[in-house]
C-alpha cells in the first residue's frame, strides 16, 4: 500500500477542519463567559451534560462555590447556568473528538503501514502538541476557580496560541504530502516571510491578552483613542512602565490596535517584494491571500473596538486572525520547499 497516500492527507485535513471548529466555539464560550460553567474534569463521564433535575441542580450547586458565581453570576437561575454550561460543555466534547479523530486512524495508518517513517515523527509532534493544548485548557480554567472570577489572561494566551500552532503544524505536515518534490528558494524571501510570521503570533497573543482582560470594551474609539488621543494617559499608569504592556487592559490594547498597522506593513512590503520574483501560482496565490485577508482583519479590527465587542464580531474578528494565519502558513511553505 501506497505510503503517505490521500487517505492520510485527508485526515490531516479533517483535523485541521476540527481545530477551526474549536477554536470558534472557544471564542463563544470566552465570550458568553461561559468557560468556568464546569469545574471539574471528568474525561469520559464528561462527555454526558447533566441529564434530569437533579444532575442539572448538582453541577448548578458545584458552580455556585466557585468565584464566578459568587462575585458575578450570584443572580443566576439553573435556566441562566444551563445556557453557559452548554458552550463550554461542547467545546469540551470537540476537544475530546479531536483526540479520538487523530489517534484512531493514526493508529491504523501504523498497523497498515501507510506513514513514512519522516512522517510518523511529525504526526508524534502534532499528538504531543494537541495533547498539550489540553492540557493547557485544564491549567487555564484552574486559574479562574481561586480567588478571581476570571481565568489568567496570560493562560488564555497560551491556550488560544498552542491552538492556532497546532492547527498551523497540522496543515504544514498536510502540505509537505501534497507537494513532496523539493524546489530552488529565495532564502531572502522566506526570511521576510518568517518576519511576517512572527510578527503575526504575537499580534494573535496579543489578542489573546485583550480578550482575557476584556480590553476591547475600552477606547471604542477609532483611529485614535479615547478623548481623541493617539496614547491614551491610561496606558502607561502602572510602574514599572513592562507591567502595563503585560497588565494593564489600556495598555494592552494600546499594543494590539498599534501593532495591527505593523502586521498590515509587513505584508504589503512581502507582497512587493514578491513581484520581483518568478512565481509559481500557488505562491501568487498565497501572497494574494494575505493581502485579501489582511484587509479584511483590520476592517474586522476596527468595527470589533467600535462597537464594543459583540459576540458575532468577537467571533469573526477571531476567525479571521485563523484565515489569516493559515494564508501565512501556505505562503511560507510554498516559499519554504
Amino acid at each position: 500500500m501506497k505510503k503517505d497516500n490521500k487517505k492520510v492527507i485527508y485526515w490531516l485535513f479533517t483535523g485541521c477542519i476540527l481545530i477551526f471548529i474549536m477554536v470558534i466555539v472557544g471564542g463563544i464560550t470566552r465570550l458568553t463567559d461561559s468557560g468556568l460553567s464546569i469545574s471539574n474534569y471528568k474525561l469520559i463521564t464528561g462527555t454526558i451534560p447533566p441529564i434530569g433535575e437533579a444532575a442539572w441542580q448538582e453541577a448548578f450547586a458545584l458552580y455556585q462555590q466557585y468565584p464566578e458565581f459568587q462575585k458575578l453570576h450570584a443572580h443566576f437561575t439553573l435556566d441562566d447556568f444551563k445556557s453557559i454550561y452548554f458552550w463550554e460543555w461542547l467545546h469540551r466534547v470537540i476537544g475530546r473528538l479531536i483526540g479520538m479523530v487523530f489517534i484512531i486512524p493514526f493508529l491504523y495508518f501504523l498497523a497498515t503501514k501507510q506513514l513514512t517513517r519522516k512522517t510518523i515523527k511529525k504526526c508524534i509532534a502534532l499528538l504531543l502538541l494537541g495533547g498539550f493544548q489540553g492540557f493547557l485548557g485544564w491549567y487555564m480554567v484552574k486559574s479562574g476557580l481561586v480567588d478571581k472570577p476570571d481565568v489568567s489572561h496570560f493562560r488564555l494566551a497560551a491556550h488560544l496560541t498552542t491552538a492556532f500552532l497546532t492547527f498551523a503544524a497540522t496543515l504544514w505536515v498536510a502540505l509537505d504530502l501534497i507537494f513532496p518534490e523539493r524546489k530552488a528558494i529565495d532564502k531572502k524571501f522566506k526570511n521576510l516571510i518568517i518576519v511576517g510570521y512572527v510578527i503575526l503570533v504575537f499580534q494573535i497573543i496579543y489578542g489573546a491578552f485583550v480578550a482575557g482582560l476584556k480590553a476591547g470594551l475600552l477606547h471604542n474609539h477609532w483611529p485614535l483613542m479615547n478623548e481623541g488621543k493617539f496614547m491614551h494617559e491610561t496606558v502607561y499608569v502602572l510602574n514599572p512602565f513592562y507591567k502595563n504592556l503585560i497588565e494593564n487592559p489600556s495598555g494592552i490594547q494600546f499594543v494590539h490596535r498599534t501593532f495591527a498597522y505593523l502586521v498590515v506593513i509587513i505584508i504589503l512590503i512581502i507582497w512587493v517584494q514578491s513581484k520581483k520574483l518568478t512565481r509559481t501560482n500557488y505562491q501568487i496565490k498565497g501572497i494574494n491571500a494575505l493581502l485579501i485577508l489582511v484587509g479584511f482583519q483590520f476592517l474586522l479590527g476596527v468595527l470589533t473596538i467600535i462597537y464594543q465587542v459583540p459576540l458575532w464580531l468577537g467571533v469573526a474578528h477571531q476567525i479571521g486572525a485563523f484565515f489569516l494565519l493559515s494564508a501565512m502558513t501556505f505562503t511560507l511553505h510554498r516559499f519554504s520547499k
